[in-house]
């Protein structure tokens, strides 16, 4: 993996958000939400997102990496831990999803990951080579500091991808109409994304608020990476509480599984 400071040149705003269901993982409440029951299980959506440009697109997080999840040595040393496994249906459902959606792999312009959490990492298999991947510097440096499988990550997915890598310092506008907010603290370089509709504005929360709960709550999903980052989680729970409340601005939690456009993709 390379370094860029190119941005994608997009003519906002966005046209449409389609929203994918890339598999399901079995979570503790109390990891989705801080002070939740540790025995009550949920099966989550991992989830995606493609923001639709009138000249290209961009894919905003990509599920598991298939190929590691279908092969049982990589699966054992990555997925299959404690209560922890990788759902994944049948296919592939990022490829189908992006197929299904009209959009050609060819002219994506951008992958923007919200952080190396490897439910989120996987899609960069599918991007064609030398792609800008946007990622928070410091999600970048806590990558390159040995974090592994005990953090829920795969280096390789993101390290040994034929893309390159754009650094993000805090709130970027990505294209017109589509916006990285810093969202850190349930990983060290957490971003999440405002996507500017013509009809109204989606705030993808990605882990930042697994479910509704966290937003309408104001309550921090209950796993962060470092001991420290707990406070600014619960600055960016609030921030995303804050824009739920403004007209037009819909916050999407990342894994809720009764949320709708996870449970009824739609566009």
């Amino acid at each position: 993996m390379t370094e860029t400071s190119e941005r994608p040149d997009l003519t906002g705003p966005p046209t449409a958000l389609v929203p994918l269901v890339l598999g399901w993982e079995p979570i503790p409440e109390s990891l989705s939400l801080r002070g939740g029951d540790p025995a009550h299980f949920l099966l989550e959506p991992v989830t995606g997102a493609a923001v639709v440009f009138a000249d290209g697109w961009v894919l905003l997080d990509g599920g598991f990496h298939l190929d590691r999840v279908r092969d049982p040595v990589a699966r054992a040393a990555h997925y299959d831990h404690q209560s922890y496994t990788a759902v994944v249906p049948p296919g592939d459902a990022l490829a189908e999803g992006i197929a299904a959606a009209g959009l050609r792999w060819s002219d994506l312009a951008l992958c923007a990951i919200s952080h190396v959490h490897l439910d989120h990492t996987g899609g960069l298999r599918l991007a064609p080579p030398g792609t800008p991947v946007a990622l928070q510097r410091r999600e970048w440096d806590w990558l390159g500091s040995g974090v592994g499988r005990r953090e829920t990550v795969v280096p390789a997915d993101v390290l040994d991808a034929d893309v390159r890598v754009l650094l993000l310092d805090g709130d970027t506008e990505l294209a017109p109409g589509l916006t990285a907010l810093d969202t850190r603290g349930h990983t060290p370089g957490h971003q999440s994304f405002r996507v500017d509709l013509p009809d109204r504005s989606v705030v993808l929360a990605c882990d930042a608020a697994d479910l509704r709960r966290n937003v309408t709550e104001r309550r921090p999903c209950g796993w962060v990476a470092r001991p420290e980052d707990a406070v600014v989680a619960e600055r960016a729970i609030d921030r995303l509480a804050d824009l739920d409340l403004e007209p037009g601005v819909e916050v999407w939690p990342g894994h809720d599984p009764a949320w709708g456009p996870w449970v009824r993709p739609r566009t």
